[in-house]
């Protein structure tokens, strides 16, 4: 028998993530439909599409916000919410949120100018890490050793133009143990970790860190389910930190999460938790209204 709860998956194209998801919500019978974001078309008055809840999973940032808000000002159900997208997609505002919910995190400096960003840098101490305040997957991080490398990087990323190159995320380098953690919140609990091991100073497995079980202590669940309740909570990965003096801080936090390499090592069925997870919100959206 069918579950009558209906489900769509926006999707740019179908990775390995996306095909776990399907095939757990086709194994329970739920009816669900994948959505290519390059066919959809939104008209201003527009009824909202036949979905009881609507999962978004677009690889372009960009494409997803804006399709987040748009379902949203429809009355369509999205898990992420818009808000919880359009925080985690801005570290800057990842960075406030956490801040306002005193969530422990790595100190950060916020210039916008390359000359304000030097001083800013100088003043934290080589070496700092300058981030894109939008980007995911390690790229366009550059770890700055000493004002030479920030004087070329700076102009780098003021010739590059783009408005957000222009507000310069300048953060602390942490002395992490040749490894940070991944730690997949779901509604309001870490249901895993892992590890991610690297002799390079980015450990995203997307660079080629290798991925192993990190136990969910109750220092980790607590500090892991803190910071997604700071964005707005639902299904995200959270970027841990493990510092020698303050302990466990948190970095970054992802809102299309990949969990292609944490299934094995972890031994959770991470797509079965995310459609748990969906299936429970659509049944409190049918029995409210």
């Amino acid at each position: 028998m069918s579950d009558p709860i209906r489900v769509g998956i926006i999707a740019s194209r179908v990775r390995v993530e996306e095909k776990h998801l399907l095939s757990v919500f086709e194994k329970r019978s739920v009816p669900v439909t994948l959505i290519n974001d390059d066919e959809l078309i939104f008209t201003t008055g527009m009824q909202p599409l036949p979905y009881d809840v609507i999962l978004e999973r677009s690889v372009s940032t960009s494409r997803g916000l804006y399709a987040i808000r748009l379902l949203e000002g429809i009355g369509n159900l999205v898990i992420n919410t818009w808000n919880t997208a359009n925080t985690c997609a801005d570290k800057l505002l990842t960075t406030l949120a956490l801040q306002d919910a005193g969530v422990p995190q790595p100190t950060v400096k916020i210039a916008f100018t390359p000359e304000s960003a030097l001083q800013a840098i100088e003043e934290m101490g080589y070496p700092v890490i300058l981030k894109p305040v939008v980007g995911s997957w390690g790229r366009l991080l550059s770890k700055i050793n000493d004002r030479d490398a920030a004087e070329t990087v700076l102009e780098h990323k003021e010739v590059l133009g783009s408005y957000q190159h222009s507000i310069i995320y300048i953060q602390e380098l942490i002395k992490k143990p040749g490894r940070d953690i991944r730690a997949f919140v779901v509604g309001d609990e870490c249901i895993c970790a892992i590890y991610r091991n690297s002799e390079h100073w980015i450990t995203n497995t997307a660079r080629g860190g290798k991925a192993s079980n990190c136990p969910v202590t109750p220092e980790l669940n607590k500090i892991a389910t803190d910071a997604a309740k700071a964005v707005g909570g639902g299904i995200v990965a959270i970027d841990v930190f493990e510092d020698p003096d303050r302990g466990l801080l948190i970095n970054e936090i992802n809102h299309t999460m990949e969990f292609r390499n944490s299934i094995e090592p972890t031994g959770v069925d991470i797509p079965g938790r995310v459609a748990d997870f969906v299936l429970a919100r659509a049944r409190e959206r049918i029995q409210a209204r």
